[in-house]
């Protein structure tokens, strides 16, 4: 039986992790307020970035946990192909749930349906990426802790839509994002205590890349997606500053006729 290391860089990790999933929640938070004060394409337009920012933070806390994540008697490398897979899988299904509430009449319905649904697609996501990794053993599961880490998924994918839809100022989209990072992080290592590794010393070379060759760098990248686009929708108008703005240019355009 291999020992397990969940922070073979110390707290540095899980830190970094944490940090990364709060910002794609705060982000995808204030994304989904903006898309519920517009309608048509700008809300849809919100809403799929509001996706995309959720589903990017979710893997990118996982996967930069996982470079803290060591076994002893073998070295661990990822299969690239599934590890992308779990990246999409994360953005659709997180989709599929912030689509449901944003454009259902029937709030309590889609809050459940979409908090299941995509609770239930960050546990895929997780276990996908766990799918992806190559080292010289067999890895086994706990299925009481799996089903632990399920059920954490969902609450917090319900809590997060629930808070979409009925959080508006900013800090209490601030204090809500550290409460995800907080039950997106809880539900990452209660799957990853449920791993057991049986290593098999061999001298044969493993198939796929090492974490520093491709989970690294793509982290590094999706990690400047989500501040860059935080700046963006920091500096953008929120709905009301543009009415506020449309209704101060009436007075003068009229005076100027």
């Amino acid at each position: 039986m291999g020992h397990l290391d969940h922070a073979a860089f110390g707290w540095l990790t899980p830190l970094l992790s944490y940090v990364m999933a709060c910002i794609g929640a705060a982000l995808g938070l204030r994304c989904t307020v903006r898309a519920l004060g517009t309608t048509g394409r700008s809300r849809r337009n919100w809403l799929l970035t509001a996706a995309s920012a959720i589903g990017t933070g979710i893997w990118t806390m996982h996967f930069v946990a996982m470079l803290g994540f060591a076994v002893t008697g073998t070295e661990i490398r990822y299969d690239v192909p599934l590890t992308i897979l779990s990246l999409l899988v994360a953005m659709i299904v997180v989709g599929v749930g912030v689509f449901a509430v944003g454009h259902s009449r029937d709030r309590a319905r889609a809050l459940f349906l979409g908090g299941l649904t995509t609770g239930l697609g960050v546990a895929s996501m997780h276990y996908l990426g766990m799918a992806a990794l190559r080292l010289h053993g067999t890895v086994h599961y706990d299925p009481l802790m799996v089903g632990v880490s399920v059920l954490i998924a969902v609450v917090a994918a319900t809590a997060a839509l629930w808070a979409g839809l009925n959080i508006k100022s900013p800090i209490a989209v601030t204090v809500a994002s550290l409460v995800m990072g907080v039950a997106v992080s809880s539900m990452h290592y209660t799957g990853m205590f449920a791993v057991s590794v049986h290593v098999t010393p061999s001298g044969v070379s493993l198939p796929g890349a090492t974490a520093m060759q491709f989970i690294f760098p793509l982290a590094v990248g999706l990690g400047s997606y989500l501040f860059l686009t935080s700046a963006f929708v920091a500096l953008s108008p929120t709905a009301g500053e543009r009415e506020a703005s449309a209704s101060a240019q009436r007075p003068v355009e009229s005076a100027a006729r």
